[in-house]
């Protein structure tokens, strides 16, 4: 088992608590529905701040990395819905890599994630290496971004111009937070590194 595809969507954002009803009702009626009818695009999960903050990270599985140029997501991209548009500018810090996936070990979701960005990646698959099959950890991801040949699209222009980058992205899930924390140590530690610690609000199909 593992990330459905070669491809992934890594993101996170901060949303206000006075939206955050409208937006989790927006992003599990509307917005993921939306993204699951892009040919390509195979799951799609969300996950809430763990200490009750603003923040929320999004993984969508995407068959390969050519989906994220494809003219099905584009159009997506390019032709916002009302609700859409209503919400996006409430989209605030966000940081968006489209990714290729470099590993991939056990599930993709479970009760509990933990992120780390990354400005370099070096040697941490290799840290990565049989971790989900420690206890209380389910599945151990590393992503590495690629900005595709595409525009600044409308949604991008909505939340105000040009999304920030996690050049390097690992993905802890499983059932206990605290082995997460734990496991996450050595790269967690690294200069420049940016962690964050979730729980499950959302996933499909």
């Amino acid at each position: 088992m593992a990330l459905l595809g070669t491809g992934a969507l890594a993101m996170w954002w901060d949303m206000a608590p006075a939206m955050q009803g409208e937006f989790q009702h927006w992003h599990t009626h509307e917005h993921f529905p939306e993204r699951l009818a892009v040919p390509g695009f195979l799951r799609a999960s969300r996950w809430a701040d763990a200490d009750g903050g603003e923040g929320f990270f999004i993984l969508y599985e995407v068959r390969d990395f050519g989906v994220l140029a494809s003219d099905a997501y584009l159009a997506h991209l390019n032709s916002p819905t009302p609700w859409s548009t209503k919400l996006m500018p409430h989209h605030r810090n966000m940081v968006r890599s489209q990714c290729r996936v470099v590993h991939s070990e056990g599930g993709a979701v479970a009760g509990h994630a933990l992120t780390i960005r990354l400005r370099d990646g070096e040697g941490a698959a290799a840290l990565l290496a049989g971790l989900s099959m420690k206890e209380g950890i389910g599945g151990a991801h590393l992503l590495q971004a690629q900005a595709p040949a595409i525009a600044q699209t409308t949604e991008q222009k909505i939340r105000g111009g040009k999304d920030r980058v996690a050049d390097w992205v690992v993905v802890l899930v499983g059932y206990d937070a605290d082995a997460l924390l734990a496991a996450a140590g050595p790269l967690a530690a690294r200069e420049g590194a940016v962690t964050g610690r979730y729980r499950l609000a959302m996933s499909m199909p």
